[in-house]
């Protein structure tokens, strides 16, 4: 007869690109973070250790491929692959944000499509499972032959609008900054009961944006941008100028990934924009900060999904849970 063989324990482990993050994820699975030791050399290169014992286990990798991009993403597959070889029994990697995700497609002759390099990447690696938030684009899940758990923020990001007793009106109108975004407005204006608006942008670079109109009325009202990352900020500025030229009352926006590179920050603050409200999915330093921000947590999202995914339960009665609770 043959012996019953428990389960794995269940073991979460954080890089460098979010350790903040990390320690709300695992007090949300209820678990502490495991001890591992990464040393960058002088010369670039990367050494990882695990500090203790995870043969048999079930490990969550906690990781974002932020800037430094190239640094997160070998800091991760190094940590996968010392993983494998210490046997743990699965390994599945949390990454708040998914490097290289624009790079989804071949725009133009001779172009890689770097966002499926990636996929390949952590599947040779090892990895058994991808848990992911906001993909760029929502067929980045097809890259990979392995389970993909795709969560999403659109319920958080609502939140904020609905619980802040300044905006009970309700006066609000989502508005897509371009047409590509028109299905991540869609889902916010349903959760807020609101109509949309685009922003007539044929210009598919965010970096020469240039909004020739305004589709949808948003005469007098409270227009809250949505998009996915906001990088350069250029196109959610110029959107929120154009907004405020078609007499919007204010202008909010909010996203998930805040990239926030180069004069991001010194755009939205000499912006129109109110506030701007994102995910604590890629770690803000301090010298990028603003009094426009509001930061959201994922932690207890990723925390619930992880405890889900360990337990072998489905992780949509998560999204349905929190469904019930908006509605409420």
């Amino acid at each position: 007869m043959a012996e019953h063989v428990e389960a794995g324990r269940m073991k979460v482990f954080a890089l460098n690109s979010n350790r903040p993050l990390a320690e709300k994820i695992a007090k949300a699975a209820g678990v502490e973070l495991g001890k591992s030791t990464i040393k960058h050399f002088s010369d670039g290169e990367i050494q990882i250790s695990i500090d203790e014992s995870i043969r048999g286990d079930e490990l969550f990798i906690i990781q974002s491929v932020s800037d430094p991009v190239n640094t997160n993403l070998m800091e991760l597959l190094i940590m996968v692959d010392a993983a494998r070889r210490a046997s743990a029994e699965k390994i599945n990697v949390v990454i708040p944000y998914y490097g290289y995700s624009r790079a989804d497609r071949k725009a133009r002759s001779r172009e890689p499509i770097t966002a499926k390099l990636i996929a390949s990447l952590l599947q040779m690696d090892g990895v058994s499972r991808v848990i992911a938030l906001d993909l760029h684009a929502a067929q980045l899940q097809g890259f990979f032959d392995i389970p993909v758990d795709h969560l999403q923020s659109d319920r958080l990001l609502a939140s904020y609008f609905e619980d802040n007793p300044e905006m009970a009106d309700d006066n609000f109108v989502v508005v897509a900054p371009d047409h590509a975004g028109v299905s991540r407005a869609r889902r916010l204006a349903e959760l807020l009961g609101a109509p949309i608006a685009i922003i007539d942008n044929r210009d598919d670079t965010e970096n020469s944006a240039h909004p020739d109109a305004v589709i949808g009325d948003v005469k007098g009202k409270r227009a809250i941008l949505v998009d996915d990352i906001i990088d350069t900020a250029l196109r959610i500025t110029v959107s929120a100028r154009a907004l405020k030229a078609a007499g919007a009352a204010d202008v909010y926006a909010c996203a998930t990934h805040a990239v926030l590179s180069g004069q991001a920050t010194e755009r939205i603050n000499e912006s129109p924009l109110e506030k701007v409200v994102f995910t604590d999915s890629i770690q803000l330093p301090d010298e990028k900060n603003s009094d426009k921000f509001v930061v959201l947590s994922v932690g207890e999202l990723f925390g619930k999904a992880m405890d889900l995914i360990y337990h072998q339960e489905p992780v949509d009665s998560l999204f349905h849970k929190a469904l019930k609770q908006h509605k409420q």
